[in-house]
Parts: C-alpha cells; sequence; structure tokens
C-alpha cells in the first residue's frame, strides 16, 4: 500500500492518530511520513526574539520529529519519514505532500467534541471538506486492531463509483471481514432496490450486506448503526455544497468526524475524467 501522511502538532488527539497510523502501516505494509509544521507563539513573535533564539527554537522542534520519528520506526518495525516546515498552510502542505509521495491518504487525530468545534470545525475538518483526497480521522481513545467490521454509510448507492470501492476492499482484507452498506432515507420507497451492480461486483468475495432505514435523523442513525454493527471504521463520501449552501446545510461527514466513536474515512468522489 502506497505511503500515510500523518500531520502532528504533539497534541494528545495527533499523538494518538500517529499510534494509529504506524499500527495500521504495519498491518497493511505501508510506510508512513511524519509532518509537522512549527509555528511561533504569539508570546515568542512578541518578544522579538533574536534571529540566534528563533533558530534555536526551531532547531529543538525538528529534534524532537527526529527522535519521535526513529522511537515509532523502531516500536513499530517500519519505514518511517518525516517532513518539516516553518509557518506552513497545514491544508496547502498536504496536497504537495499527497502528490509528492504519491501517497495513499492522511491520518489525522480529531478532538473530543465541543461546541467550537460544532460550529466553526478544526484543521481535519478542513481537510476533509476540501475532498481532495481521502482523509482518515481518529478520535482519541481508538486504536488499530484489524478492520473487521466496515460501515459504509452512503447516500446514494448508484453514485458509488468503482475507485470507492476498490478502497474499501483493500480495506477488508482480513479473513471474515464484514462491509455493511447502509443507507438511511427520509421516506418510505416501495420496492426500491438498494443494491448496486458496482458495489456487489466489486465486494465479490468479501461479505458484504445492504441495509437500509427510515428516518429523517440521518446523523442519529448512522450514530446508531455504528454502535449496533460493532463498526471498526465509518466510511462516508462527503457531499460538496456552494458557499451559501454550506451556511444552511452541514456536512454529514464534517458532523460524523467531529462526533464520532469510531475512525472514520472520508473518501472523496473520484474527478471525472475528460
Amino acid at each position: 500500500m502506497r505511503p500515510f501522511i500523518v500531520p502532528t502538532d504533539f497534541s494528545p488527539e495527533a499523538e494518538n492518530a500517529l499510534e494509529y497510523a504506524c499500527a495500521a502501516a504495519k498491518h497493511f505494509g505501508a510506510k508512513v511520513i511524519l509532518f509537522n509544521s512549527f509555528s511561533f507563539s504569539i508570546h515568542a513573535s512578541n518578544s522579538r526574539l533574536s534571529a540566534s533564539s528563533m533558530q534555536e527554537l526551531e532547531e529543538h522542534n525538528t529534534n524532537i520529529l527526529k527522535t519521535r520519528t526513529e522511537a515509532l520506526s523502531k516500536t513499530y518495525g517500519i519505514d518511517i519519514g518525516y517532513e518539516y516546515g516553518l509557518m506552513l498552510n497545514v491544508t496547502e502542505e498536504l496536497d504537495v505532500l499527497m502528490a509528492k509521495y504519491q501517497a495513499e491518504l492522511v491520518i489525522m487525530g480529531m478532538a473530543p467534541r465541543s461546541l467550537a468545534q460544532e460550529l466553526f470545525g478544526n484543521t481535519t475538518t478542513a481537510v476533509i471538506m476540501k475532498q481532495k483526497y481521502p482523509v482518515l480521522a481518529v478520535p482519541v481513545g481508538s486504536s488499530f486492531n484489524g478492520l473487521k467490521k466496515i460501515l459504509f454509510a452512503c447516500e446514494d448507492v448508484n453514485k458509488v463509483q468503482e475507485e470507492i470501492i476498490n478502497r474499501i476492499r483493500s480495506l477488508a482484507a482480513l479473513p471474515g471481514s464484514e462491509v455493511e452498506v447502509f443507507h438511511v432515507q427520509n421516506k418510505e420507497v416501495a420496492d426500491a432496490d438498494l443494491s448496486s451492480p458496482v458495489i456487489t461486483e466489486g465486494l465479490e468475495g468479501v461479505n458484504h450486506y445492504y441495509k437500509r432505514v427510515t428516518s429523517r435523523t440521518v446523523i442519529k442513525e448512522i450514530e446508531k448503526e455504528v454502535k449496533r454493527f460493532g463498526a471498526d471504521l465509518l466510511v462516508m463520501m462527503p457531499k460538496k455544497y456552494g458557499f451559501w449552501e454550506s451556511i444552511i446545510h452541514r456536512s454529514k461527514t464534517r458532523i460524523m468526524a467531529s462526533n464520532n466513536s469510531v475512525p472514520l474515512l472520508s473518501l472523496p468522489f473520484p474527478a471525472k475524467s475528460n
């Protein structure tokens, strides 16, 4: 599998996501690229530190990153590299790193739910909503123990493309893994066929099935199904809104990432070929 990019600011949620990423990388035979963008605190900036003092702070932060990389590589027995930047825009730099390493996905920590996060989101949800590449949001307390049960919460099975299913299939690699394709509709539709040839054919040989419920509370139904199914991973595809639409509609994927009890993998719709 291609490399995993893991941004960290050394916070508890970022460190937890890093441990998760390393365990997953060992399982899938992937490389990890650790990324840190260092910025000076407002106190350091206001104190008018000398150039040499600022360089010392930068070198100190780089040494922490290097030491952490070496320790994790030894612990997990995997190849880990690191990238470092000074006062970089994280979301923009992730675009660069994904292209540079032809990476599989970005793995990021998710802080516990808060009112500010609900209203404004955070770095993880901002990266998810850019919808350029897969992003795995790992809540604090989650640890990687294999992916036996994968819940794919799908808004419209007929819009799921082969590339999406191939990614899900690659994750369901353990013997006995299950994939549940879950759909919430707001009203009963008589004789509506939930299955999709693309999904069914793409998951051939993988234990999978479809489930549909009727409800007007989509988020609550997904949360309930995560617990009922005992999911190890929730997969969603964020729906893209324009600026004015985004004021009215909050992305279900972003809400679930902020409030989820299991890791959430956000898969963007593949770009249309010309």
